[in-house]
């Protein structure tokens, strides 16, 4: 299976004509751990060469091994790229002293600023907001993208680290309450489909218009929802190919959504006909 580089000019180009502040490249959407190391190399310089500078370009070099993690991400650096997300260490579960080493081995190892992600579902271990404290004393860790389902959780690292990090929402479900305690912005899955309602959602928070924030975040959460009916990206990448968009099929161990389920994301775009006419 072959990446269509056309095809992702074409979406970064659809991205920055609706406003978004930022693109982050092989990320969980981007089914980075299955993406050939040469094939990186490609899609990252596809994508700087694209945005030529008109958004920051942070890009996906977390793995299990804080070896590899820092070899990613000096290849990074290397092409261009703007800044960093590092997801915490997958499968192998450290302890949160083992958490603190990798991130701080990283950011002494890359002089980019770093994006923390903080996502349990996925990695097995929750990085603990007295963990983040300790790193956000390192200069280049400037923000966590907080995906750990635990308001709770925002609230803490709000009250506690808000000055230091900035705190984005890694749920587009919860951006909005997010956002409404004080975090600054999402990083997207249903923006790949719908860049320029999930912007507006994020510019009317942050200017404090959070009637104009709930009537966008009540519009979208059908389509929310829908985006994490089976794994990401099946969904969303799903909902790409229904609307004619370049996103190809997923990589094993991804599979085709089922057929039940196929049916209800139809269902759910319909919602959206209007918007997705404005593509």
């Amino acid at each position: 299976m072959e990446v269509d580089f056309e095809g992702l000019r074409e979406n970064v180009r659809f991205q920055i004509e609706n406003g978004v502040h930022g693109l982050v490249v092989l990320g969980t959407t981007g089914e980075a751990p299955t993406i050939k190391e040469e094939e990186k190399i490609q899609i990252i310089k596809t994508v700087i060469e694209e945005v030529n500078g008109k958004i920051p370009v942070i890009v996906g070099a977390g793995t299990y091994s804080t070896a590899e993690t820092i070899k990613q991400s000096k290849i990074a650096k290397d092409l261009g790229a703007d800044g960093l997300l590092i997801v915490a260490p997958y499968y192998n579960k450290p302890t949160q002293e083992g958490l603190y080493l990798h991130f701080k081995s990283v950011s002494e190892s890359v002089d980019l600023p770093i994006i923390i992600y903080n996502i349990p579902g996925r990695t097995g271990v929750n990085i603990e907001v007295q963990t983040l404290a300790r790193l956000s004393n390192l200069d280049n860790i400037v923000a966590v993208k907080e995906a750990s389902g635990s308001i709770v959780q925002v609230m803490d690292t709000i009250e506690m680290l808000g000055k230091r990090l900035t705190v984005l929402s890694g749920d587009d479900n919860l951006t909005l309450p997010i956002m409404a305690l004080g975090g600054k912005g999402v990083i997207s899955v249903i923006s790949n489909l719908l860049p320029r309602p999930v912007v507006e959602l994020t510019e009317s928070a942050l200017k404090g218009d959070f009637n104009k924030a709930q009537q966008i975040h009540y519009k979208l959460l059908p389509i929310f929802k829908a985006a994490f009916i089976e794994t990401n990206p099946i969904p969303i990448k799903t909902m790409m190919n229904l609307v004619g968009m370049k996103a190809g099929p997923c990589r094993l161990p991804l599979c085709n959504m089922q057929n039940h389920n196929l049916e209800k994301v139809k269902k759910v775009l319909a919602l959206y006909e209007d918007e997705l006419k404005l593509r």
